[in-house]
């Protein structure tokens, strides 16, 4: 991938990991959040990576290893995927959208779209497809729309990629509670175009008639609206269910895919191992923790010695934080499943505790969808 012209745009900062090779911002992250939202900016997501899944049996294909069922996508629509490892644990995430010839599939990045395709075209064997990277070739651009309207005119040959993430998708499941869910109101639009195109519309924020936002705005409307990520939220031992996934991106009625087991088991017999928060951060330090930072319980004895400190126990981690131009400091996190709702949080970051107060997206008692009849112990007379 060449270099975007974004980058050359007056004011642009370059971001850092996982988002090399766009803008983090212009000069201002909290103005550039307000117009995102407002449906006013766009966001080059121009590190993005892009693979196609051409050829006749490429829907029935792509649907016997998803999470989603893709084997009647129809042209346009939208949707979400994920392939999982044989244990269930995320291994790739995909924003997928046909146009009746070929598969787009959106991934995080150049190494994530190089590791996607090699995966896919091993899996090929004698089936009528071909897969490509096609990242060199196509970038992505991102808006949150007001109604139907994005704040620029798709390019000639572009696809619009509609996020799901708002409403519980058919055949999915969701712990978060619908009601209050900050995701409600949550709408993003990836626009897939044709690599050169993003000169014109990096001319048009130069030229004032689109105006321009970085990564770290949209990451702070991302976090706000509970929405995971690949390249932040998941590590090697992710399963879906831990991060509400299955609400935009995994099918309960499905038929076999490498990871159904664990998905069924979880859902109907289990509890997530481990689950996403959202934390209210203490501001009053002007600390923003990053990923990774260690997340620590604080209990107090029901009884405490004269001098006694607290207990403090580290249950989870940072995996995203932005600064929220009306919520201030937030973050998501995973923690283990056993923290309770009410347990008093801190961070770790940069030698200094942060205060955290906790949200809670997958609930501290998300557990089974079926209950288990108990059977009668042998030998209980009644």
């Amino acid at each position: 991938m060449t270099g975007s012209p974004f980058l050359t745009l007056p004011g642009a900062v370059p971001a850092e990991a996982p988002d090399e090779g766009v803008a983090a911002h212009y000069g201002n992250p909290l103005v550039e959040q307000r117009r995102l939202e407002q449906g006013r900016a766009i966001v080059d997501l121009s590190h993005r990576g892009v693979v196609t899944v051409s050829g006749p049996d490429r829907l029935s294909w792509l649907n016997s290893m998803a999470s989603r069922a893709l084997d009647r996508l129809a042209p346009g629509e939208s949707v979400e995927a994920l392939f999982l490892d044989a244990s269930g644990h995320v291994e790739h995430a995909v924003h997928a959208l046909d146009d009746g010839e070929r598969t787009w599939l959106v991934v995080e990045g150049g190494d994530a779209a190089r590791a996607l395709a090699g995966w896919l075209d091993r899996m090929r064997f004698m089936l009528r497809v071909e897969v490509a990277d096609a990242s060199d070739a196509h970038a992505v651009v991102a808006a949150v729309p007001r109604g139907d309207d994005l704040p620029f005119e798709l390019p000639e040959g572009a696809l619009a990629w509609d996020d799901p993430w708002r409403r519980v998708i058919a055949d999915g499941y969701a712990y978060a509670p619908e009601s209050g869910h900050a995701g409600a109101t949550w709408r993003l639009v990836e626009a897939i175009v044709p690599r050169p195109a993003l000169a014109g519309l990096a001319a048009q924020v130069r030229a004032g008639t689109l105006q321009a936002a970085g990564v770290l705005a949209l990451e702070a409307l991302r976090i706000a609206a509970w929405r995971p990520r690949f390249a932040t939220e998941v590590d090697e031992r992710t399963l879906p269910h831990e991060l509400d996934w299955l609400r935009s991106a995994v099918d309960l009625n499905k038929g076999c895919y490498r990871g159904q087991e664990t998905v069924a088991k979880v859902v109907n017999l289990g509890r997530p191992p481990r689950r996403l928060v959202m934390l209210h951060l203490d501001g009053s330090d002007t600390i923003l923790p990053v990923p990774g930072d260690v997340v620590i319980g604080v209990k107090q004895r029901p009884e405490p010695a004269p001098g006694e400190d607290p207990e403090r126990r580290a249950v989870g981690a940072i995996t995203s934080a932005a600064m929220h131009h009306e919520l201030g400091p937030i973050a998501l996190a995973v923690v283990k499943r056993a923290v309770p709702a009410e347990l008093e949080l801190i961070v770790e970051s940069h030698g200094t505790d942060v205060a955290a107060s906790q949200v809670e997206i997958v609930p501290a008692g998300a557990g089974p969808a079926v209950e288990v009849p108990r059977l009668p112990r042998l030998g209980i007379r009644h």
